[in-house]
């Protein structure tokens, strides 16, 4: 059982609380090469103190070329996976398998699957609502800058969506499982916890808390992939999908990862049926297709059940 794996001698709650502040550690050394670039901007314009005082991070952030600044935004994540590896194995004494999936080798064939479908749900919808409503849309194509965005993007945002569902799907589910010994703690507490950590997000910052409903709802749909299929392998092909597809689609000014893809939003935003509707109709119809697919059984144990300690690594 994947959530169970952590449970061992010696494998104490508090190494979790010790290892979460480590990796934020190494998160925090990987976000220096932004802050030098833009301080290093700010004062090549002899800006920096008069910004400092009058711009907010977001302004600043601006500063720097778009694609320089996405990858220099997601460089702070290579180290935060670094920090993971080394938390892992060096206090829990466990390897990335064994918090990635309860299976004796990754399934990359669920990860393809889980980013294909919804990679194609991202594209349609896109189209679906420039063809009604093309009048909230700018082209923003240039062929060079999304060429570089392109490389970008795809060698880097499936290692920042990797170390979101390693730390939430994978090390804070097993870590609450130790401190619980049953799946419904775990699954609750990283799903409130993965939304709420997106609350200095600029679009809850511009649309309300109200957005919350939409992260904690996919934390938990995330974290009910996770339990049922023993592993963090659909997980990690849907976050993936859904934060690179929408790097290259469509960037807006208030949007967290401002990119040169190939439309603009220009419309004013609001909070409407697009908050709710993935949470309460597309995630369930997923979860039937790969309940479908993999023969999903036996959801209340799965979900809500006490942890059975002996349980084995399934082949």
């Amino acid at each position: 059982m994947f959530i169970a794996q952590s449970i061992k001698p010696n494998n104490d709650f508090w190494k979790y609380i010790l290892g979460s502040f480590t990796i934020i550690m190494f998160t925090f050394v990987g976000q220096l090469p932004i802050l030098a670039a833009v301080i290093s901007k700010k004062l090549s314009e002899n800006k920096f103190f008069e910004d400092a005082l009058q711009s907010s991070s977001k302004d600043l952030m601006t500063t720097l070329d778009l694609n320089l600044t996405l990858f220099l935004l997601l460089l702070s994540f290579v180290f935060s996976m670094i920090g993971i590896w080394f938390v892992v194995k060096y206090f829990h004494q466990q390897n990335l398998l064994s918090v990635t999936t309860s299976r004796k080798k990754v399934d990359w064939n669920r990860i393809l699957f889980s980013f294909s479908l919804w990679a194609v749900f991202g594209i349609l919808s896109t189209a679906l609502d420039y063809y009604n409503a093309p009048e909230h849309y700018v082209y923003n194509f240039k062929l060079v800058p999304f060429l570089i965005l392109f490389v970008i993007a795809t060698l880097m945002i499936p290692i920042q969506t990797s170390v979101e569902e390693y730390v939430f799907r994978g090390y804070l589910m097993q870590g609450f499982a130790v401190l619980s010994k049953n799946k419904w703690f775990p699954l609750l507490m990283t799903a409130v916890i993965f939304g709420s950590l997106h609350l200095s997000n600029p679009e809850v910052i511009k649309l309300g808390p109200i957005l919350l409903v939409y992260y904690i709802g996919t934390g938990l749909f995330l974290g009910i992939l996770t339990l049922m299929d023993d592993g963090m392998e659909l997980s990690l092909g849907f976050h993936a999908a859904n934060n690179l597809v929408g790097a290259l689609l469509v960037t807006s000014d208030w949007s967290v990862f401002q990119t040169n893809s190939i439309l603009k939003d220009i419309s004013t935003p609001s909070a409407g049926y697009e908050v709710i509707l993935p949470v309460f109709l597309i995630f369930p119809i997923l979860l039937y297709i790969f309940s479908k697919k993999y023969n999903w059984t036996n959801w209340k144990e799965k979900l809500t059940g006490n942890i059975e300690i002996n349980n084995q690594i399934k082949n």
